[in-house]
């Protein structure tokens, strides 16, 4: 009876614990879109827990994937969080894209000069730079431009990685090459490799620094191991390597001084 009523509202006629029938107007969703919500359910839960164990010093952003609208995810989440203590980039689950180098430029901004007005605290320049320490989640499941951008934060100098070997598949391909029925033949064609002469991330996939796994029976009960070694890893960095914003010298003495 709820066969093909995806998005279209249903009226149920229920019942309620004691027996008692009241009726009830639901909009069934989708596979997909339970998916959509169930995800969007366990980002809250992991922000909302990053932001309570760290009383507020740690950010979280979470990529799902590298399209363009993730970008726009992004940048929802990281500009609230840009003048914290540490951040968090998750990247589990991530299935790829190609937004690595823009993710990773605005994360390589770097602190030069601090504005000061007559009054209130000073700011920075680059704005919105991020000044304090950052890791980043991987799993087995990231994947294609989740892994470029996990290696890409190493490699640069960002962070530590922390989680479990990445999926290891960093061949890319595209799909311009029509045939006539206008299927497409698709075929490996975009490897990378290292300034050191190595081929990266294809058939290995990305190594973690701090290796944590979340086990199965521990993750069903809601313990989530792996952001609770980045939040512990960060809480230590932060306490050992304190990352604060340079005192404001003197104001200059700009009087003019008479001399008769």
């Amino acid at each position: 009876m709820l066969a093909n009523k995806v998005d279209i509202p249903v009226k149920l006629s229920l019942l309620d614990k004691s027996g008692k029938p009241f009726e009830e107007v639901v909009r069934p969703c989708s596979a997909g879109m339970d998916a959509d919500l169930r995800y969007a359910e366990w980002e809250l839960t992991c922000r909302e827990r990053t932001d309570s164990l760290s009383s507020n010093d740690i950010g979280y952003v979470n990529l799902r994937a590298m399209g363009g609208g993730d970008m726009d995810d992004f940048v929802k989440q990281f500009y609230p969080v840009f003048n914290r203590k540490g951040l968090i980039l998750d990247v589990r689950h991530n299935f790829g894209g190609n937004i690595d180098s823009w993710v990773l430029e605005k994360l390589l901004r770097k602190a030069w000069m601090y504005w000061q007005a007559r009054s209130g605290g000073p700011f920075w320049n680059m704005p919105f730079a991020f000044r304090g320490h950052m890791v980043i989640l991987c799993d087995q499941v990231t994947a294609s431009d989740g892994e470029a951008i996990t290696e890409g934060f190493r490699r640069l100098g960002l962070g530590k990685v922390i989680g479990m070997r990445t999926w290891g598949g960093e061949i890319w391909l595209s799909a311009d090459n029509r045939l006539v029925d206008n299927g497409i033949a698709s075929a490996a064609e975009l490897g990378v490799y290292g300034p050191e002469g190595k081929w990266l991330i294809e058939g290995h996939g990305v190594d973690p620094d701090i290796v944590v796994d979340n086990l199965p029976f521990e993750t069903f009960k809601g313990k989530d191991a792996q952001l609770e070694a980045a939040i512990d890893y960060l809480k230590k960095k932060i306490a050992a390597e304190p990352v604060t914003v340079p005192p404001v010298p003197p104001h200059p003495d700009k009087s003019f001084k008479y001399e008769p």
